[in-house]
């Protein structure tokens, strides 16, 4: 089934790569406009239909700005807002008793404070709209412990899943629907490729083995679910979280 998201408006940050990247080239040949926001630079994944702009979303400000000039440029509300950009910051385990304060601030900016400051932004014009959808991208982590031993990016991931949940009472009865997609482990950027060679065959054979399905997710997989919830086939589904992990 081919969803078309044709004269639709679609907001994502984190665009530049991963899920981000898979989830921009799915609305992109669904027809929408899509624009994208990341910290790295981009190449536009190749077509025409998806903007990227360099945006560092601990700015919240920037967040905002970057938010406004997608309403600005279209003259209309977000329509899918998919709140993608997060991560570890370039951190690895390590004991609680030496993660700083800005190794912790860090990375709740970019996982938590930057979906908030998205959602913040673009929730004034979907309800001016009367309807819109938002979708966070939670994980795993917002689940159970983290597979990154990654206190600040566990912690960041269940309270994205709180802000999920929050949002879709109270952006309800505006007619916004708010839902998270938990993806397990897959394999994306050069991040997730440095998790995986630190496993060690043996751990990596029984993480693999660990999933129902006998294998690790794609990206592209990712931003079918993301698609479902930014469609009509959802459009009674508001505050679930969907996970994405081959059955773990």
């Amino acid at each position: 089934m081919m969803l078309d998201f044709t004269g639709k408006t679609i907001a994502i940050s984190g665009a530049a790569i991963g899920f981000g990247r898979a989830i921009a080239t799915r609305f992109a040949a669904a027809g929408a406009d899509v624009f994208g926001c990341d910290i790295l630079d981009a190449d536009a994944a190749g077509t025409e239909r998806i903007s990227i702009t360099k945006v560092d979303l601990r700015d919240r400000q920037a967040g905002a700005r970057w938010i406004r000039s997608i309403e600005d440029r279209t003259g209309r509300a977000v329509d899918v807002l998919v709140c993608n950009a997060g991560g570890v910051a370039g951190q690895a385990e390590r004991p609680l008793e030496e993660v700083t304060d800005d190794d912790w601030d860090r990375v709740v900016d970019i996982n938590l404070g930057a979906a908030f400051a998205l959602c913040r932004a673009a929730a004034p014009g979907m309800k001016r709209a009367g309807k819109g959808t938002i979708i966070t991208i939670s994980s795993g982590a917002a689940l159970q412990a983290s597979l990154t031993g990654v206190q600040a990016y566990c912690a960041s991931k269940h309270a994205v899943l709180g802000l999920t949940r929050q949002l879709a009472h109270e952006l309800g009865p505006h007619g916004i629907r708010v839902n998270s997609v938990a993806p397990g482990f897959v394999r994306t950027n050069a991040a997730t490729e440095r998790q995986w060679a630190s496993y060690g065959e043996q751990r990596q054979r029984q993480l693999v083995d660990g999933v129902a399905l006998k294998r690790l997710g794609t990206a592209d997989e990712i931003a079918k679910a993301v698609m479902f919830f930014a469609s009509d086939l959802a459009s009674f589904v508001n505050g679930q979280v969907l996970s994405v992990d081959g059955g773990r």
